[in-house]
């Protein structure tokens, strides 16, 4: 089999893996090298950085030869596709001969399990020592740390690598044992912590040591499947509160379950993927990383699962309306942030003016808020916006009809169709 195949083949199965970022790091030129890592490049494959560039990573997989058999894998041993294997120096060349190219900027190496997770990691180190130490590069790379592997060698590979991630894929250990038997919990959740503790010695040693070896400089991350089982949206953001908290990931991707494969115990093929549901729990994941709030607020028992037709943020003001409305002239910084159409950056504005001026709802539309979900919650100088009809029972619809751009004809010609997102 030729290069050119192999490469369609492992960058076809690669396409599933959502957890394919390059931001958090910045290494500048170095004498002797070629590439560097800016931090303003934040962004995934065929994404865009903050500075407005495309970004382009080299996304493929060391193999797809894998001697587990994940029933909503396609990589599975049980399933019938064409197999192929980069060899550590066609990998490194391939990768090195499309950066010159400025085909791309980096690469996000993942991979079946060949033979064994610890086979399989010493091809990857392989592959990315020679990147680095023989052809010099200097580029952002993405490793994926495959669950099962010894310490000495997730070390090796965080060495080498900008970012680990350890993809959990399924929410649950019942999942797990179902639909995946050959991982354990405990074999995922292992690298992760010693990823943490590495990275945190790392930091305490460049305290002391200007030149001492960098370990995976832009953290770890993970993913999650969304859909392949009956986890509810709550079990999924206690998940995610929990590996924030205890493992310091950067980031926690979601991964709507694209049906691939029959099987019995997966979603028809036919069945489309829940792609709203993966953009509300992307939604929820923001406000636990930025807006202060936590998993259970969010949902309980009684409601595990958002409302598609809202966004979170929404959806948790509206079960608790005893806090709103809000007078913008006197609430602090947190409660700001947990008003809809009020982000960060909006609050401090706010913050920031009032102290000159009694702000009205023409002012709040100029310092950034979104007023059509605002203005359902908050009051400006004691009052609420004036002509604004709603109750309980139809606050829901209004929010939802926003949501979708259905406003009334008059509504929508008194709200700016430049508001930024709040």
């Amino acid at each position: 089999m030729d290069l050119l195949d192999k490469l369609t083949i492992l960058s076809d199965a690669a396409k599933y893996d959502a957890a394919c970022t390059s931001s958090g790091v910045r290494r500048g030129f170095q004498p002797g090298k070629i590439g560097n890592t800016s931090s303003s490049i934040a962004g995934c494959c065929h994404s865009f950085s903050a500075d407005g560039r495309c970004i382009t990573l080299l996304k493929v997989l060391m193999t797809n030869c894998c001697s587990y058999d994940c029933k909503y894998c396609i990589n599975r041993r049980s399933n019938d596709v064409r197999r192929a294997a980069f060899t550590p120096k066609e990998l490194a060349d391939l990768t090195i001969e499309f950066y010159r190219r400025n085909y791309i900027e980096g690469l996000f190496l993942s991979s079946g399990v060949l033979r064994s997770p610890d086979y399989t990691t010493e091809l990857m180190i392989r592959s990315l020592r020679m990147l680095r130490e023989d052809y010099g590069f200097n580029g952002y790379i993405h490793a994926k740390a495959i669950p099962g592997t010894s310490p000495e060698l997730v070390q090796q590979l965080g060495l080498l690598a900008d970012r680990l991630s350890v993809n959990i894929e399924l929410p649950s250990q019942e999942g797990l044992q179902t639909l995946a038997p050959d991982k354990t919990k405990q074999a995922i959740l292992k690298p992760m912590g010693l990823i943490r503790d590495q990275a945190s010695q790392s930091k305490q040693e460049l305290v002391k040591f200007r030149h001492a070896p960098v370990f995976a400089p832009a953290g770890q991350s993970t993913q999650l499947i969304v859909g392949a089982t009956q986890d509810s949206d709550r079990h999924i953001l206690h998940l995610t509160q929990s590996l924030y908290d205890k493992y310091k990931l950067k980031r926690v991707f979601y991964s709507a379950y694209v049906p691939v494969v029959e099987h019995a115990l997966l979603p028809s093929i036919d069945t489309k993927p829940p792609l709203l549901r993966e953009h509300r729990l992307y939604q929820a994941d923001w406000l636990l990383r930025f807006y202060g709030f936590r998993a259970e607020e969010l949902l309980n028992e009684d409601t595990p699962d958002f409302n598609p037709l809202i966004d979170p943020k929404c959806h948790w003001a509206i079960g608790h309306m005893e806090q709103f409305p809000v007078e913008v002239m006197r609430a602090d910084y947190e409660m700001l942030l947990r008003v809809p159409g009020i982000g960060p950056v909006s609050a401090r504005r706010i913050i920031s003016a009032r102290r000159t001026t009694h702000l009205r709802f023409e002012d709040l539309k100029k310092l950034g808020v979104v007023l059509k979900r605002a203005q359902f919650f908050i009051t400006c100088c004691g009052r609420m916006r004036s002509g604004l009809h709603f109750s309980a029972a139809t606050l829901v619809q209004q929010l939802a009809a926003i949501e979708q751009g259905q406003l009334p004809d008059e509504t929508a010609q008194q709200l700016s169709l430049f508001d930024s997102v709040g």
